[in-house]
């Protein structure tokens, strides 16, 4: 992805998970927006005076990280929100392991209180290892791989939404679903 649209990716990130309102933007209870609201609020800043819905879709395809959806005229943030107003997510059933990457001097809070979302909506976990040893990565450069137990947890009545083909969320996850591993042993 080009410079510009990995810049632009971080600024609809900001707007549509934690700042609507310097964009003033009316979200539904879903996380969804008009496009062209958004594209108003955008335009305000000169660097991107002549963004399109064209280049919105564009920054969409060329993501790895699947962070938006655009449909209907409206677009919206898959997850990671710090807004006040809780976004809905349809449950669903997850597969039977998750992953979450960590900070090591996050273990002990961990094992004491388990996963929380802290600043977040949802805690964000992983389909896949490789994902959360990236998410990892950006706190500790050795992080501990979190393995959850989804299918013990969600027939234990844990709640799980998809937030995308690799990220799923919860509203929180008990230690006693989860097994620690470091990178190295995964």
């Amino acid at each position: 992805m080009m410079k510009w649209h990995v810049e632009l990716s971080k600024e609809i990130s900001y707007a549509l998970r934690h700042a609507p309102w310097e964009y003033e933007l009316e979200m539904d209870e879903a996380g969804w927006v008009l496009t062209e609201q958004l594209l108003d609020g955008l335009r305000r800043k000169p660097q991107w005076r002549t963004v399109s819905a064209d280049t919105l879709r564009e920054v969409i395809r060329l993501s790895e990280k699947k962070r938006f959806e655009m449909k209907d005229g409206k677009i919206r943030a898959f997850y990671g929100h710090s807004i006040p107003m809780r976004i809905s997510k349809e449950e669903k059933r997850p597969p039977d392991v998750l992953y979450h990457g960590t900070a090591r001097r996050f273990l002990e809070s961990i094992r004491s209180g388990g996963l929380l979302p802290r600043g977040r909506q949802y805690v964000h976990l992983s389909q896949d290892v490789e994902t959360a040893e990236c998410v990892g990565k950006r706190h500790d450069g050795k992080p501990c791989i979190l393995v959850i137990d989804a299918k013990r947890a969600w027939q234990d009545g844990v709640k799980f939404y998809l937030g995308n083909e690799k990220v799923w969320l919860a509203d929180s996850v008990s230690y006693q679903y989860i097994r620690v591993q470091t990178s190295a042993q995964v």
